[in-house]
């Protein structure tokens, strides 16, 4: 039968486990965050250069002359 020690040790694994989970996942949720930073940077970037892309080809159809 489980003795009190027992019960107390258990509930500290526990415990310790709920704190180590904790932590890596508080890592990990930092990580993400500076990922999805440096994604909507190259999702900016990359939306500049398209906008310019259009407008480059936007000119070049301008100066085509009609048929």
């Amino acid at each position: 039968m489980p003795t009190m020690d027992d019960d107390i040790d258990y509930l500290e694994e526990q415990i310790n486990e709920l704190v180590r989970l904790f932590e890596a996942h508080k890592r990990e949720n930092r990580e993400l965050k500076s990922r999805v930073a440096a994604l909507q940077a190259d999702n900016t970037r990359l939306a500049g250069k398209l906008a310019s892309a259009i407008r480059s080809v936007d000119a070049v159809l301008e100066s085509l002359p009609e048929a």
